[in-house]
């Protein structure tokens, strides 16, 4: 599933390449991808005639901030959820079809920006001018703070996780705790921090949850330079893969030397998903420098 440096990734892609460009039209190819309005009609109709002012992304949503070029105070919102393994392709509309092609939105000069899914969960939203986007896409009112802003601070990722009796890799996956991060990034930043990922959240102290809040932001950070992580399904918006795969220190390395200490990378389930650690070097003690 995209996580937040995918979907940053495709956001600073769309920002480059979609900008003041008018929506000329769309074609909806699945129903059920659009999840607002309940008529496929009524939202191609609603992002028509619209330019994409800028593009915003809150935790692993996509939002594009639309203005009518007759009335550009009317301004209206079309949201993006990739979920497991949605794609927004920039492509020339000349290009075949993708067999797992969902939407269509038809730009100037032949351009065209498709929506591929080929799981389905993916979904998208037209919120039309003064309505507000948290009445519509309801998932974004129960997001936290983003990783990059100024709210998430270490006092404040310490009130998310004080008296919570689950591990802590379970913890990062609530969208209620830290918006945008996913199985991939909650590996490498327990790494990062030397916490093990069975850590029940109560048992941490003040001085690990700083340096989990550290290895959040840098491990983000590095991904996001590295244009994301590619598994399976990711692809930017010009179609590229993500090379974070390439220096993961944990994710999906099970029975590889552990780049710092040899040790042999373990894996376990954990409510159902893989956690990836070094059992020698995720300790009390960490590894960050």
């Amino acid at each position: 599933m995209p996580e937040l440096p995918e979907v940053e990734t495709v956001r600073k892609g769309l920002n480059q390449l979609t900008l003041n460009q008018e929506i000329t039209g769309g074609d909806v190819l699945l129903d059920r991808t659009i999840a607002y309005p309940f008529s496929v009609g009524e939202f191609v109709d609603g992002i028509k005639k619209n330019a994409i002012a800028t593009w915003h992304r809150r935790g692993k949503y996509l939002l594009a901030e639309l203005t009518p070029s007759s009335s550009p105070s009317l301004t209206s919102w079309l949201g993006v959820h990739l979920r497991m393994t949605g794609q927004l392709l920039w492509l020339h509309r000349d290009e075949p079809l993708h067999k797992h092609t969902r939407v269509r939105l038809f730009f100037g000069e032949h351009q065209e920006l498709r929506f591929v899914d080929q799981r389905t969960f993916g979904k998208m939203w037209w919120v039309p001018p003064g309505v507000a986007v948290e009445s519509i896409m309801t998932g974004l009112a129960k997001l936290a703070a983003d990783p990059f802003s100024p709210e998430f601070t270490v006092e404040y990722l310490a009130l998310k996780l004080q008296n919570r009796r689950r591990p802590i890799k379970t913890a990062l996956l609530d969208q209620s705790v830290v918006a945008g991060l996913g199985n991939i990034y909650a590996d490498e930043a327990l790494f990062k921090s030397g916490i093990l990922p069975e850590t029940l959240c109560i048992d941490l102290q003040l001085k690990q949850i700083e340096r989990l809040r550290t290895a959040i932001i840098q491990v983000l950070e590095t991904s996001i330079e590295a244009g994301g992580t590619t598994f399976s399904n990711f692809l930017s918006v010009k179609g590229t893969n993500g090379n974070y795969g390439g220096v993961a220190w944990v994710y999906n390395r099970a029975g590889e030397a552990c780049r710092v200490c040899d040790t042999p990378i373990m894996r376990i389930r954990l409510a159902g998903r893989s956690s990836h650690f070094c059992p020698q070097c995720q300790t009390l003690r960490g590894v960050m420098s």
